[in-house]
């Protein structure tokens, strides 16, 4: 019994210690080059496929006013993603240091068996992570936090492909810790979080192109309805008050936040 309590007061007084321990900090700056090298992969693929491939963002002169304009808020969006990396790293090493310590429920091992839970696990992370997303942006939002958690995320409008991880440091330390809670939560195959966090990274910045780019279509429009895309997000970058959720219309509709126009203007 004496062993016992030795042994559990050592564990506590290493748990206590991890944060100062040199693994943690080492997670930290590998996931700091991980996070930001995506972040600057997918953000100036999507823009150069925008203005090079696709070609529907017209070229501004470079000395022109607008063009100026348009570079310093692209550089202020990535200065705050910049921030937004440090906070999201910082969350993936404290994942790290839990998984180490075996107290999340994250998992290495499967079997064709269990393909349907984890199908399913990926749904409903998906669908908890919207809600949580609609929630948290709607009250961000409210004058009183809108300065310190949001602002910097609505500097461009229209929003660019860099503007997907300019949050506040508030707003970022926010969404990191639902991704850190949910492993600590619900079991989760490895892979199905890897796939969740592509989702997330795709997703966000399709929602920020600032234009629509997929042709109208009976599949485009059902998608619309139901998903959200950049033309649903446009929205909400030129009217605050409207559509604040991450993937899915259904909150919206619910709250009563989907823009009336928005079917006759992007659906039809």
């Amino acid at each position: 019994m004496e062993n016992q309590d030795t042994h559990d007061g050592d564990k506590k007084a290493d748990m206590n210690n991890f944060w100062i321990q040199p693994n943690f900090w080492l997670y930290w700056f590998v996931f700091c080059g991980i996070i930001m090298g995506g972040y600057f992969l997918t953000a100036s693929g999507a823009y150069y496929l925008l203005h090079s491939t696709i070609g529907k963002v017209p070229t501004l002169p470079l000395k022109s006013k607008a063009a100026q304009q348009e570079s310093e808020t692209m550089v202020g969006d990535i200065k705050l993603s910049v921030l937004s990396v440090i906070f999201f790293a910082l969350g993936a090493a404290c994942f790290m240091a839990c998984y180490d310590w075996g107290i999340t429920q994250v998992y290495t091992h499967w079997k064709i068996q269990d393909m349907g839970y984890l199908a399913c696990s990926y749904i409903v992370v998906l669908l908890l992570q919207d809600t949580y997303f609609y929630f948290t942006h709607r009250l961000f939002h409210l004058p009183l936090l809108f300065k310190w958690f949001h602002q910097g995320h609505h500097v461009s409008r229209p929003p660019t492909p860099w503007t997907f991880f300019a949050l506040e440091p508030m707003e970022a330390f926010t969404q990191a810790s639902f991704l850190l809670g949910i492993t600590l939560i619900i079991p989760l195959h490895v892979g199905v979080l890897i796939a969740i966090l592509l989702t997330m990274t795709i997703w966000a910045t399709g929602n920020h192109l600032g234009l629509q780019i997929i042709p109208r279509s009976r599949q485009s429009r059902w998608w619309g309805q139901w998903c959200i895309g950049a033309s649903h997000h446009l929205v909400h970058h030129s009217r605050f008050t409207r559509h604040y959720g991450l993937y899915f219309t259904f909150w919206d509709r619910i709250m009563g936040t989907q823009d009336a126009t928005y079917k006759a203007r992007f659906l039809q």
